[in-house]
């Protein structure tokens, strides 16, 4: 299971939101492409970007910032979502190195898309599901819809969909522990491995995740957790390894 650090970007600063509101941010860094380094050097391989500015303005906002952290480490696999609402802007993010774009609230209101950008783009299309209450919210979290994250998981099965990052919006940035049993339903029902996010706080978190990964678990993403020091990225990387290496 991948521990993936979480770098969420806002007015080109690396920040935390609570719940997604963007009016309750932390800044923890002035320099992303600093704080890439530092989670590549405790040795995360891969990174989740987030361009918050984009997910509202419908289209890249942070992108160039994206781009250095790219360049910087060409051999790191990213993945970016935020504003990602054409084939134009994939083919730019997967030219700069990114290796899967994050499609999320166009996947909800065109599910279509998905499939024409999965026979496009093939291996480097991941769906965004954002829940609150089981229901997939859009719009940078600003519109809850009726469709149900399952629903929506099982549409896209047949895809080609690389992965579900499934975040659940009540646990978000608000160091409470994942939703464990969600995220495994998810995982199963939907028939497509899922990255947990949202409210991944400490070790046991980890260690909940761990015992269910086999059932379609891929990797957890972290944020105010590793920030604020509850989680240590080297630590919980290391322990997941062991795990894995004992099973087998």
């Amino acid at each position: 299971m991948l521990i993936i650090p979480a770098i969420d970007l806002k007015d080109g600063k690396c920040v935390r939101l609570r719940q997604g509101r963007m009016d309750d941010s932390t800044v923890f860094s002035d320099d992303p492409v600093d704080m890439a380094a530092r989670w590549v050097d405790a040795g995360a391989r891969r990174l989740h970007l987030v361009d918050l500015n984009g997910a509202f303005a419908g289209e890249p906002v942070n992108g160039e910032i994206v781009q250095a952290i790219a360049r910087k480490f060409p051999n790191l696999p990213i993945q970016i979502g935020g504003g990602i609402r054409s084939a134009d802007i994939i083919e730019a993010y997967l030219s700069a190195g990114v290796q899967w774009v994050i499609i999320g609230t166009k996947a909800v209101k065109e599910p279509e898309f998905v499939t024409e950008m999965c026979q496009q783009f093939p291996g480097h299309i991941i769906v965004g599901l954002d829940a609150k209450d089981g229901r997939v919210a859009t719009d940078g979290w600003a519109e809850v819809s009726e469709v149900m994250a399952v629903d929506l998981a099982k549409r896209f099965a047949h895809d080609g969909v690389e992965s579900i990052v499934y975040t659940d919006i009540n646990r978000d940035g608000m160091m409470q522990g994942v939703n464990v049993e969600a995220t495994v339903a998810l995982a199963e029902q939907g028939g497509i491995p899922v990255i947990a996010s949202g409210g991944v706080t400490n070790m046991d978190d980890i260690h909940q995740l761990a015992k269910v990964a086999p059932r379609g678990i891929l990797g957890a993403i972290t944020g105010r957790a590793i920030y604020e020091g509850t989680l240590d990225v080297a630590e919980a990387q290391a322990w997941c390894d062991s795990q894995q290496a004992g099973a087998q």
